[in-house]
């Protein structure tokens, strides 16, 4: 067994004393999805803390799709899932498993709890149901069916069973105490009548379990030792253990709940994640913008910077809100020594060097192992290495008489603390070239900056020019031998709730989840580039991530980028003020 010295929370205490104790000799957890939509960042969080706890101990974890519901499932959803599981690194004990696997065995129970008298069918309908639920401050209503005989309710149960009833019909109630202080103690729905295809069991039902009670079941099904859960389910624990207590099991599992993910300007709840898609305001469920785990895989993040940064959160019990810097740090981590490097110009500037071919002419005379070089007698061909410490080869880099620029390197009238090209400031160094000296520039009739005219130091390839210093360095791309590339930045998806104003727009909408995410959304979440990048990078294949000098960390897009149309996403800036504890 391997026992972690470093990671102390509350479940790694808990489950270090069961095993002392001999409570369990073995740790067994689950990771129990709905098929309902496509894991987010929440449950990141809980795939680390399940399959990471049982590794640690030398426990197993299963992977068990809790598809109770097949009105909102979809094998695709069960598929991705499985994916994103993986992708981060982790792997299942055995088989997947799936509630509805259970399903016979669930009848059964349900039935032994009618037998026991500890359950009742209820013709109400549900908005009955829920007006005699009572509130906080009121007990509830006993439903003028709780008190039927044991035999009406096993026979109205199996007329459910027998699909002669119409959804919503009829419910099977758990018979507990309909004045409980705890609302889901109020006789709450075990069972209910649904009449749809079901992804793995067909039409072999028209019934189903409702989750709570399928989810503590399975748990005993499966011999699950430590149930772990996020926090609104502290308040489902009763009934959890209420249904394990009334059937009987020799050794219970038992419920262990935890702090929720809470990140800034992120969406955790799948709902409205769901009317994000449908709403058209991303472009799917793997936008790149989405903090589903397809849409973090597409964007670029590594399943290394994803575990680093649950490891850094910890695990308490406590809700609080993180710093979405945080995550932004742990994957910044993950790519420093794993990235190659090359240049992409998002903002092209153009720039004419009028001395270029006299200057280039003499780079065989220049003695630099630094600087390697070929003359073609129209481009010079620059080779360095992709990685600045680190064998993953070379890249060659074209310098031609005209390139490219980022228009913000350049400025008329600079701001204080400038320190890239101005009039005053003319020289700057080309990342791995030469000394460049902008000597005109021309505007256009509105008076912007569309061209720059400029001379190279021709004995400062790979050296530093002689009697002066140089302040700063640019990164550049041959203007005629650059590809075209779509470069898409991105920022925060929502607004801060301080950013949100009176006068924010907000279209008619449909629903409340609708209005609350057109008021939220962030305008300027996606920014589009039409960048030139060195012709190396557009040899990139689809998922390979780059670092581009002086921008930001990068990827190839997994859908759409192609040599011949390269598209590359923004994974996360180059640097930040973030400091982790």
């Amino acid at each position: 067994m391997t026992q972690s010295t470093e990671k102390n929370d509350f479940i790694r205490s808990i489950i270090r004393e069961d095993l002392a104790t001999g409570k369990h000799e073995q740790v067994l957890t689950r990771f129990p999805p709905e098929p309902n939509g496509f894991l987010h960042i929440g449950h990141v969080k809980s795939i680390c803390l399940n399959f990471g706890v049982a590794a640690e101990f030398g426990g197993a974890c299963n992977l068990r799709f809790d598809d109770t519901n097949p009105t909102a499932e979809k094998q695709d959803f069960v598929d991705g899932i499985k994916q994103d599981v993986q992708w981060l690194g982790f792997d299942w004990a055995g088989q997947v498993r799936y509630a509805s696997g259970y399903f016979d065995q669930l009848y059964a129970w349900a039935v032994q709890l009618i037998e026991q008298g500890d359950a009742y069918v209820d013709l109400q309908s549900i908005d009955e149901i829920r007006t005699n639920r009572g509130s906080f401050n009121q007990a509830g209503t006993p439903s003028p069916y709780r008190d039927s005989s044991i035999e009406e309710n096993l026979a109205r149960f199996f007329d459910m069973k027998d699909g002669k009833y119409a959804d919503g019909g009829a419910v099977l109630r758990a018979k507990i105490d309909m004045a409980h202080p705890n609302m889901n103690m109020r006789d709450p729905v075990i069972y209910r009548v649904m009449h749809a295809h079901h992804h793995q069991t067909a039409d072999a039902w028209c019934i189903y379990p409702m989750y709570d009670f399928a989810h503590p079941l399975s748990d005993a099904i499966e011999g699950i030792t430590h149930s772990l859960c996020t926090l609104e389910f502290e308040d489902h624990r009763p009934f959890y253990d209420w249904v394990i207590d009334k059937i009987g099991f020799e050794r219970p599992p038992r419920q262990y709940e935890f702090s929720r993910l809470n990140i800034d300007h992120t969406l955790t709840s799948k709902r409205k994640l769901k009317r994000l898609v449908e709403m058209g305001a991303v472009s799917g469920w793997d936008d790149p913008r989405m903090p589903t785990i397809a849409g973090m895989r597409r964007r670029g993040y590594t399943p290394e910077g994803l575990r680093d940064f649950c490891e850094r959160i910890g695990v308490t019990k406590s809700d609080g809100l993180v710093d979405y810097r945080m995550l932004e740090f742990s994957v910044r981590k993950s790519l420093e020594d794993s990235t190659a490097r090359g240049m992409a110009v998002l903002r092209p500037l153009k720039v004419s060097i009028t001395n270029f071919d006299e200057a280039v002419a003499q780079f065989a005379q220049l003695k630099n192992p630094k600087t390697v070089a070929e003359f073609d007698g129209e481009v010079l061909w620059l080779v360095q290495p992709k990685h600045p410490t680190l064998p993953m080869g070379e890249r060659r880099i074209p310098f031609t008489k005209t390139i490219y620029i980022d228009k913000t390197d350049f400025e008329v009238t600079p701001p204080e603390g400038y320190k890239r090209l101005s009039p005053e400031n003319p020289e700057i160094r080309l990342r791995n070239s030469y000394v460049l000296k902008v000597d005109e520039y021309k505007t256009d009739e509105s008076g912007q900056v569309v061209e720059l005219i400029a001379s190279i130091d021709e004995k400062t390839l790979g050296n530093n020019p002689e009697g002066r210093k140089v302040k700063g360095v640019i990164h550049w791309v041959s203007a005629t031998h650059g590809v075209p590339a779509q470069v898409r930045l991105y920022e925060h998806l929502l607004l801060k709730d301080d950013e949100i104003t009176d006068t924010t727009a907000v279209p008619d909408a449909a629903d409340a989840d609708s209005a609350w995410i057109y008021q939220h959304l962030n305008p300027n979440s996606l920014t589009v580039c039409q960048a030139v990048i060195e012709p190396d990078l557009a040899k990139a294949k689809s998922g390979e991530r780059f670092q581009f000098e002086r921008e930001s960390y990068f990827i190839a897009d997994a859908v759409e980028h192609s040599e011949a149309t390269p598209v590359f996403n923004q994974i996360v800036g180059l640097k930040d003020s973030f400091k982790p504890e």
